[in-house]
């Protein structure tokens, strides 16, 4: 169901919000819905439910600019992003239909501990990989058997957090490209196509189970449009290589604050 809230004032901090998610999660490859539905319910009160049909709408546009801004800049690894997006067409419909079947309180603990695992996880894959460098081990470049099961498996499973929490699926993703193991350019603009992908179909779904409050989403995108044009931009002139490691320990470190928020709330 599509419908208007009210006005409130608290709402004109929505498209500061929007500009922020939409500029870093440009720039870190993620769409902005991880963030959406924490700032939804545990700020604004929203409903849960509302919340994830809620943070999809909003998190398309964010997606589509950014997609294309880092399809401009060669940020995309094709054949990668496919495998992803197919497996997280069928993880997203799954989801949708999953999402009908849980409370409000069952959407918060499950969000939170999703967010907490999946940080662990990337905090272990990146501890695996500074001591393969350290003994010199080489990373082989082909794309054989065993990244093609980890690009389904978390391709499945970013489809299935996007169809049921409305997040966009980023944090399954980028573990799922760190541990493949691709620059950290190409891990940003492919985990942004394949969230485009999960976020399409996600959110198609839930157009028929969900509730889409368009006024939280027109204030969202005013600023999350901005924020998303300039994410690529500003990663064109960085080097993200020696960053790398200080962005995985902090994006985990974000997850694990919002997911005992998510939690304990």
């Amino acid at each position: 169901m599509i419908f208007h809230s009210p006005f409130e004032f608290s709402y004109l901090w929505l498209p500061l919000i929007g500009f922020i998610v939409g500029l870093f999660g440009t720039m870190i490859g993620g769409g902005g819905g991880f963030f959406f539905l924490p700032v939804l319910t545990l700020l604004f009160h929203v409903p849960p439910h509302t919340a994830v049909a809620t943070s999809l709408a909003a998190t398309l546009p964010i997606c589509i600019v950014g997609t294309a801004g880092h399809y401009r800049n060669g940020n995309i690894y094709p054949k990668i992003g496919l495998i992803f997006a197919l497996a997280g067409l069928l993880g997203a419909l799954t989801g949708a239909g999953t999402n009908n079947f849980l409370t409000s309180g069952q959407l918060k603990t499950g969000f939170g501990i999703y967010s907490i695992l999946i940080a662990l996880h990337i905090g272990i894959n990146h501890r695996k990989m500074m001591k393969s460098e350290t003994n010199g081990a080489v990373v082989p470049d082909c794309f054989g058997l065993k990244k093609t099961f980890k690009a389904t498996f978390f391709g499945f499973l970013a489809g299935f957090i996007t169809g049921t929490f409305g997040t966009s699926g980023t944090a399954p993703v980028l573990a799922g490209l760190f541990s493949i193991r691709i620059p950290v350019k190409l891990v940003i603009g492919t985990s942004l196509m394949i969230i485009f992908v999960n976020t399409l179909f996600a959110l198609g779904a839930h157009f028929l189970v969900g509730e889409i409050d368009l006024t939280l989403v027109y204030f969202l995108t005013a600023g999350a449009l901005i924020g998303a044009f300039s994410g690529p931009r500003l990663l064109a002139g960085i080097h993200l290589n020696r960053m790398e490691g200080t962005i995985r320990k902090g994006y985990a470190l974000i997850m694990i604050g919002l997911g005992i928020l998510m939690i304990i709330s």
